[in-house]
């Protein structure tokens, strides 16, 4: 369970407590106005150029759609959002199949699932992205994370606790394993990218956030896994110094250590061949 409620930050705009909602959450919990919207759009002037396609908001929800309640977490922490947001993700598509019948609205329990990771998801399916967002700086040909907020280079910002992993686990990896199991493989791609962006993680985290890693991934994943083995090969030197990677070995129990064994000789063995002499 992650226990982590530092103070609440845009995120949070997409979630609400049962019975205490506030005004910037009404856009998302309550229902669309009966008024008939006009959707037709005017044909585009001379003067002023049509938007492009990449240029529109393809995450605008449809005021008309139902309204679904998501119950979060042991607390039971309640969100609520449009049908036809949320249906983007397959996972919740299917879900709400199945209550296709239901007359007192649809809703669907994530006991297992933490609040603000859930929150980033669900800032995702409507704006394509989530806090902070990734911004490409022109001037260095270069990504990098939005510090409107002050918090993108925070450690406790980046971490979430996760339950039996005994520390703080990369915020992005968490999201990373929920876009996995809710069938959203552009929100791992992106999840990934943000992850690598990050610097100055202390090597307890790095493992801790392995460890959840494998254990929330299939064998067959190629991208989470070997982010992690690539950065804890190039952060060797300071594992070594520091002896968190021996206590973790001690405590053995994960298909980590092999994978990274693996890796480390192939990194060795490319090495060696190119210092030979051809």
């Amino acid at each position: 369970m992650f226990t982590s409620t530092k103070n609440k930050s845009y995120r949070e705009s997409f979630s609400h407590r049962a019975g205490k909602a506030t005004k910037k959450q009404k856009s998302f919990k309550e229902y669309a106005p009966t008024r008939k919207l006009n959707t037709q759009q005017p044909a585009p002037s001379q003067s002023t150029p049509a938007k492009s396609p990449a240029s529109s908001s393809p995450t605008s929800p449809n005021l008309n759609s139902a309204i679904v309640t998501i119950c979060v977490g042991p607390a039971q922490r309640l969100f609520a959002a449009h049908e036809d947001v949320l249906s983007k993700a397959p996972y919740f598509a299917q879900a709400c199949r199945a209550q296709f019948f239901e007359a007192s609205g649809k809703r669907i329990d994530l006991p297992n699932e933490e609040p603000e990771v859930f929150s980033a998801v669900l800032e995702y399916l409507y704006k394509g992205d989530y806090t902070p967002k990734l911004i490409y700086d022109k001037k260095r040909a270069s990504w990098l994370l939005d510090d409107a907020d002050g918090t993108a280079g925070v450690q406790g910002e980046s971490t979430v606790h996760a339950n039996g992993i005994g520390g703080p686990v990369l915020k992005d990896t968490v999201i990373y394993c929920s876009a996995h199991r809710y069938v959203l493989p552009d929100l791992q791609r992106l999840a990934l990218k943000k992850q690598g962006l990050a610097s100055g993680v202390q090597c307890s985290t790095i493992l801790a956030s392995a460890r959840y890693a494998y254990a929330h991934t299939p064998p067959s994943d190629s991208k989470l896994r070997a982010h992690y083995l690539a950065l804890i090969i190039r952060s060797r030197s300071t594992f070594k110094r520091s002896g968190t990677l021996q206590a973790e070995m001690d405590r053995g129990g994960s298909a980590l250590f092999f994978d990274l064994f693996v890796a480390m000789v192939n990194h060795l063995d490319d090495i060696a061949g190119s210092r030979s002499p051809r």
